[in-house]
């Protein structure tokens, strides 16, 4: 018996080490949700079991799944998204947010001056039940405007084919984040921004500027190795400094990697695009007034209630 409880004991460490040196995948998504993380892909940082792999995915909702599945352990998703897999009863907790808000409202109608003006006519909105979409609702309340009764919100195109559509004159009105503001700014200079949407949230109740994405980590896997996570997330930081920091440079390693993006466009959308790390610690307040604005329109999308303390790492 006292053999076999050394060997159980010996076995169970061997496979702990052994874990420890597999070389840890830190996921990204293709597009400009991993802008920020690009430099990683360039030099990726050093653990104990070796330098980290990165790998892009090309949506959210592989990334939701790989989390899920516990394949996992640190990656970006959108921050409602990582609330859904939270109250399903996944440990998973948010350590950093890596992007706010950097969404454009943009026009070619000459009617169109102000956010007041938008009632009774049509908007493209890019991303519907995401953040962009309650996060404009929400401001259209503000101004007295009910989105389901006094305009009409579209949700038919993707965020490329958006900007497309402006260029073309398919569609007079979009709200689009960076860096697609931007290419429909490039491709058709005459696009008039409406007002500032960030300062907006900020009027209509929201705190600071709003989370896009946040940093996500395995809660057993970031009790299990603290050191680790507190390497990946120093790297971050860095990596999205030198981003803004360095557009061309980071604009270029974005087509390098492959993540859907040209060089041009990144480069010239770096400047307002809002790439920050901000320690989830300091966030909390503003990814709290985020998931209330959820709660308001769609509780299922965060999973009915703002998440518990838990949620929220605490290295």
């Amino acid at each position: 018996m006292l053999r076999l409880t050394l060997f159980t004991a010996l076995f169970a460490g061997l496979c702990g080490a052994l874990a420890a040196q597999t070389p840890l995948t830190i996921y990204a998504i293709k597009g400009p949700s991993g802008v920020g993380m690009i430099r990683l892909f360039d030099r990726p940082p050093a653990l104990p079991g070796g330098p980290a792999k990165l790998e892009a995915l090309a949506q959210a909702d592989l990334m939701a799944a790989k989390f899920i599945s516990g394949e996992a352990k640190i990656g970006i998703l959108p921050a409602n998204v990582a609330a859904k897999i939270a109250s399903t009863g996944k440990p998973i907790q948010i350590a950093a947010v890596t992007g706010t808000g950097m969404l454009s409202l943009l026009t070619s109608d000459s009617a169109v001056r102000s956010i007041a003006d938008l009632k009774g006519k049509s908007v493209e909105v890019a991303g519907q039940g995401a953040t962009p979409d309650y996060v404009f609702r929400r401001i259209l309340l503000s101004k007295g405007i009910n989105p389901d009764k006094d305009i009409q919100l579209g949700y038919a195109l993707a965020y490329p084919e958006i900007a497309q559509s402006l260029i073309a004159g398919r569609v007079s009105t979009a709200l689009l984040p960076e860096p697609f503001a931007t290419m429909a700014r490039t491709g058709k200079p005459e696009l008039r921004v409406v007002g500032d949407i960030q300062a907006e949230w900020v009027s209509a109740g929201g705190r600071g500027n709003y989370p896009m994405t946040v940093l996500v980590v395995d809660a057993d896997y970031a009790k299990a190795q603290p050191a680790v996570i507190r390497t990946v997330l120093s790297a971050l930081k860095d990596s999205i400094e030198w981003v803004v920091a360095h557009p061309a440079e980071a604009g270029a390693l974005v087509e390098k990697y492959d993540l859907g993006l040209r060089a041009p466009v990144v480069t010239a959308a770096i400047p307002r695009s809002n790439y920050i790390f901000i320690p989830v610690k300091e966030a909390r307040p503003s990814l709290e007034a985020l998931y209330r604005t959820f709660l308001e329109f769609s509780p299922v999308s965060i999973g009915g209630a703002l998440p518990a303390n838990s949620f929220y790492l605490d290295l």
